[in-house]
């Protein structure tokens, strides 16, 4: 296990989780000012954020889960907008597209590229066979499919082959596709990261594997338990933050952060969750989880998921998210509309 030190800053947010126990004075509301779900499959259910700003207006993508009179099987991905990053209306859906979505695709990773959204995302249903799929879009709402999908599927002994939970960022002329895997026994979930050129179609003969040998970064603290995934990144000072959720769903699952000089080597920035799970009964108690990272006219925000019924619904929420000696706080006193 590698050294982490333990920064002041994790104190800081040590202070301020203590100070938000019941009876205390800055005790947070019973639901965020950002508190937004999807109601169509009969109860509120959304997953798994991505935003990006297009066309004067921000876009929300996020797993839909199956319900009766869908139109389509299995998971598909949600699509709402916003004019100020915390009011969201829910503007239509992604149908399945082809024998690859066949059993349902989810958990979308989004990034603006010469003028279109392009989202990066999984099939979903097929357990080992699961992989990252790309569209892109003029609109934000309507995606063309990329014809080589899936385009990414990892290789090596250490995985079972299996890539989900993708995210995209721009980093040294290339853009960088992180990726979560398990390994050939399908219990333990770690990440992993390909390249492709940036004038490419990101069609599968573009993507590299970086790490052939094994994972980026695997579950080693206590709090991680057997699963890291979900990165979402962030590029600052030239660096890469890689906030992601550790251990799997409502066992907690919580959002830590590492941080990495070249895009392959992690380590991480603190040995505690930068953003916990909610005290019992907030509306966050089950977990914090599934990050994304939306870095927007100099202000960084960091989207999650949360519930407190262990998953019988799901929300989505937000904080800002401030520096300080190239280490992230969260900064909820800068939430849009205060």
């Amino acid at each position: 296990m590698q050294r982490v030190a333990l920064p002041a800053v994790v104190l800081a947010v040590a202070a301020c989780v203590a100070a938000a126990r019941p009876g205390a004075r800055n005790e947070p509301p019973a639901r965020p000012r950002m508190y937004f779900a999807d109601t169509a499959s009969g109860r509120p259910f959304s997953k798994d954020p991505a935003v990006v700003r297009f066309k004067g207006r921000y876009w929300l993508y996020y797993s839909l889960r199956p319900y009766k009179d869908k139109p389509t099987k299995g998971w598909n991905i949600g699509v709402a907008t916003s004019r100020n990053l915390v009011d969201w209306r829910k503007v239509g859906q992604l149908t399945n597209t082809g024998e690859v979505e066949r059993n349902g695709f989810c958990a979308p990773g989004a990034i603006v590229l010469g003028g279109k959204v392009h989202l990066f995302y999984q099939t979903y249903g097929n357990r080992e066979r699961d992989a990252i799929c790309h569209a892109w879009s003029d609109d934000g709402l309507h995606f063309a499919r990329n014809p080589t999908n899936p385009v990414f599927r990892p290789t090596g002994d250490w995985t079972c082959g299996r890539a989900i939970d993708a995210d995209v960022i721009v980093f040294r002329d290339r853009l960088l596709l992180y990726w979560s895997t398990r390994d050939p026994d399908f219990r333990i979930q770690m990440q992993g990261v390909s390249a492709a050129p940036l004038d490419s179609d990101f069609a599968r003969s573009a993507w590299t594997q970086l790490n052939p040998d094994g994972p980026i970064l695997k579950p080693e603290l206590p709090w991680e338990g057997r699963c890291i995934e979900a990165a979402a990144m962030a590029l600052r000072d030239g660096k890469l933050y890689m906030f992601y959720a550790g251990s799997y769903n409502n066992r907690p699952q919580q959002v830590g952060v590492a941080v990495s000089d070249d895009g392959v080597r992690f380590r991480r920035l603190f040995r505690e969750p930068l953003l916990p799970c909610g005290k019992p009964g907030q509306w966050n108690a089950s977990e914090s989880g599934h990050p994304f990272l939306f870095q927007d006219k100099g202000q960084d925000y960091l989207f999650y998921q949360g519930n407190n019924d262990n998953g019988k619904t799901w929300y989505l929420s937000m904080v800002p998210i401030d520096w300080r000696a190239g280490r992230p706080v969260l900064a909820p006193e800068k939430l849009p509309g205060k």
